[in-house]
């Protein structure tokens, strides 16, 4: 076992009652997908856990801007997303998800008038997307993406094989953000939560990891320190 395992098993997995970010992203989706859905997964990459989970809920089409997607063995269908423009047709969908693909888009706008398109009236948009105003999407948005190819598989404990970080703009990862650009675009927000969970993001060294722990343990004690956590999970509904 590695000191990594270790942790997250004493820190974490240990507690009662505790569920990653990821199953916790799979109940948000469960809980706003009906059974036998017709789902998007809009940033679906290569087979992942979630493109598996949510292939049990219903048909699942995947789309994203990398071919690879094509490779995803959990889609009953997959193409590519060029210029931002979703190939779909209108209402072709019940659900879309997508799982930390928001702060890579540059033109929210854009983006959320191809889901609303997409989406059959009163379908749910269902995301989970890093909050800018925690301190580690922070730093990304302030720094250059040169510095994120060279730490970010690091500090997440990724190997030299991992691809680099997509380019990120954070133009909808605040609370604000979101409403606003949702009311402009004919999204009600059904659910807008955030969740701070086991720092995976500090995966190099145990001080590091001890010192996410403690700031966990710290915005998740009170309400009053919610805009501090790590992430966004939101669920936006189509009028």
């Amino acid at each position: 076992m590695t000191w990594q395992e270790d942790y997250l098993a004493r820190f974490y997995r240990g507690r009662p009652g505790w569920r990653d970010g990821t199953r916790e992203f799979h109940d948000l989706c469960r809980a706003n997908i009906p059974q036998g859905a017709r789902i998007l997964e809009v940033g679906a990459g290569p087979t992942n856990p979630t493109s598996r989970f949510l292939a049990s809920l219903g048909t699942l089409t995947g789309a994203d801007p990398d071919p690879a997607v094509r490779d995803n063995t959990a889609l009953a269908a997959a193409a590519t997303i060029e210029a931002g423009r979703l190939p779909f047709a209108d209402a072709a969908f019940d659900a879309v998800v997508s799982n930390y693909v928001v702060e890579h888009v540059a033109d929210p706008s854009q983006h959320l008038a191809e889901i609303r398109r997409v989406l059959a009236p009163h379908g749910r948009y269902v995301f989970r997307t890093p909050n800018r105003h925690h301190y580690v999407a922070t730093v990304s948005w302030l720094t250059p993406h040169w510095f994120h190819a060279l730490v970010a598989n690091r500090l997440r404990g990724r190997g030299h094989g991992d691809h680099d970080p997509y380019p990120t703009s954070y133009a909808m990862n605040t609370e604000r953000a979101v409403t606003e650009l949702a009311a402009a675009r004919g999204f009600a927000v059904t659910s807008l939560r955030h969740v701070e969970k086991e720092p995976s993001y500090a995966m190099l060294a145990r001080p590091l990891f001890l010192a996410g722990v403690a700031y966990e343990r710290t915005v998740n004690a009170s309400e009053a320190l919610r805009h501090l956590r790590s992430n966004l999970f939101v669920v936006l509904t189509r009028s």
